[in-house]
């Protein structure tokens, strides 16, 4: 059935509190529980281990049982083991010829443990982090001086314990708390290899997820989130920037607003500073193959990061704040369990079936039939049981967050009488009974392909 709603729309301002609808802006025991047992010790300990590998350059030894990257990959994997029997635990392992920085061939090893979803198993969510570190120099005689990434950085002391032991350290502290509970998507956790030679580990995890069709909703992507000081003396431990690639509606800025909301909800003492670009300038991290392979990934830093340690040898745990690394790793684990409890996305897409754009993509929106109205449609295949139903939201096209929202109930239409789909942004998310929203679907305008013109 349609239904109404006027355009008198309770209304937040984006700097305040997101908007919801009644009482659905409310806060999961379940989720709270869990962010609840992220601990701090955990966190400092696990950052200190890291640490003592003395390097884990991805070209250092594979065979010494307390030093190099073979030590360390295998210490991180016997910690997942270790959390529950639940978790599949395995080394994603890939042989990388000889290139860029690689200086030799190498065999390298993202390590994975995967909690399955009981409800919707093929739907993943993934909180990632990189494992690997580097200590480079600047090569003789360049102005300004290039970073050398010679055969030698791999024998060097490279502790990398804010780049990124700290997001490591979340990954697993996440894969401990999170195993002892039940989701309906499935949760993957991932330490990857090889950043600092190019985004290696993650770009060839991503490749191969997209060859084999996997389904990532959704790429939580912690990278130095361990800085409060940075190299000017600003100290900052009240924010984490949320990094997400455009365009403004992609899937990735939508994961950048609903981290912001569902932090509100969990973790209100850290602010989300959603950055809307891809990642800092002309820079990226592990969440950008992801990106660059069609699944919403972000990137979460601190907005304190200190240059004069990265890759450096005092990226020490002296030199870090595993106080901090815990806030965002309880953002993490807010965020990731809202997700992975929460409804799949209804689907707000449809092909078009005939005419001279047939077989292109359209969003089910149109102006009713009154021709002034927003009428916006939406389909769910196989709904959850516990599906309570859908929430409208709306914004400005110059507001970067939603600003309107209404509960509409279980239904597949809905009718905002007087809106102009010319002037807003429009999307529709799904909840469940316990008040679990998830990423909103947004009806996205899509410029049509130019047909073929014929002269003579």
């Amino acid at each position: 059935m349609t239904r109404h709603l006027a355009l008198a729309v309770s209304t937040l301002a984006a700097a305040s509190m997101p908007a919801v609808a009644g009482d659905l802006l409310s806060v999961n025991p379940t989720i709270r529980d869990i962010v609840a047992a992220v601990s701090s010790d955990h966190i400092a300990a696990t950052e200190r281990n890291l640490q003592s590998f003395g390097t884990r350059h991805i070209e250092s030894d594979t065979q010494d049982p307390v030093q190099g990257i073979g030590a360390a990959r295998q210490w991180i994997y016997g910690q997942f083991k270790s959390y529950s029997p639940r978790l599949q635990v395995r080394f994603d392992t890939y042989r990388v010829k000889k290139q860029g920085r690689i200086t030799r061939d190498t065999e390298l090893r993202n390590v994975i443990a995967t909690l399955p979803g009981t409800v919707h198993p093929d739907h993943q969510i993934l909180v990632t982090g990189h494992y690997d570190s580097l200590v480079v120099h600047p090569k003789k005689g360049t102005k300004p001086p290039e970073l050398d990434f010679d055969r030698a950085a791999a024998e060097l002391f490279a502790p990398g314990v804010t780049d990124d032991g700290s997001g490591t350290a979340a990954v697993l502290e996440l894969a401990r708390v999170m195993s002892s509970h039940q989701f309906d998507n499935t949760l993957v956790f991932i330490a990857f290899a090889g950043e600092e030679e190019g985004l290696i580990g993650a770009s060839l995890f991503a490749d191969k997820a997209k060859k084999e069709g996997t389904k990532i909703d959704a790429v939580l992507n912690n990278d130095i989130i361990g800085s409060v000081l940075s190299g000017n003396g600003n100290m900052d431990n009240t924010r984490v920037r949320v990094f997400s690639e455009e365009p403004a509606d992609s899937s990735s800025r939508e994961l950048a607003r609903y981290i912001r909301e569902i932090g509100w909800r969990y973790e209100p003492s850290l602010a989300v500073e959603c950055v809307f670009r891809a990642d800092r300038f002309m820079r990226g991290g592990d969440h950008t193959p992801l990106n660059q392979n069609g699944f919403a990934a972000v990137r979460l830093t601190t907005p304190s990061e200190n240059y004069s340690h990265q890759h450096t040898v005092t990226d020490t745990f002296e030199n870090t704040s595993p106080e901090y690394a815990t806030k965002v790793a309880r953002l993490n684990a807010a965020v990731a369990a809202s997700l992975a409890l929460a409804p799949l996305p209804p689907d707000v897409d449809r092909v078009i079936e005939k005419g001279e754009h047939k077989g292109e993509t359209a969003p089910r929106i149109t102006r009713g039939k009154s021709g002034y109205d927003a009428h916006l449609e939406w389909k769910k295949e196989n709904p959850e049981p516990d599906l309570l139903g859908y929430a409208v939201v709306m914004r400005s096209t110059t507001a970067p967050f939603w600003e309107h929202e209404v509960f509409v109930g279980n239904v597949q239409e809905y009718t905002l009488e007087n809106v102009s789909i010319d002037d807003v942004v429009l999307g529709v998310k799904a909840v469940d009974k316990d008040g679990n929203e998830s990423v909103v679907a947004p009806y996205v305008f899509r410029p049509r392909a130019l047909h073929k013109i014929e002269t003579y």
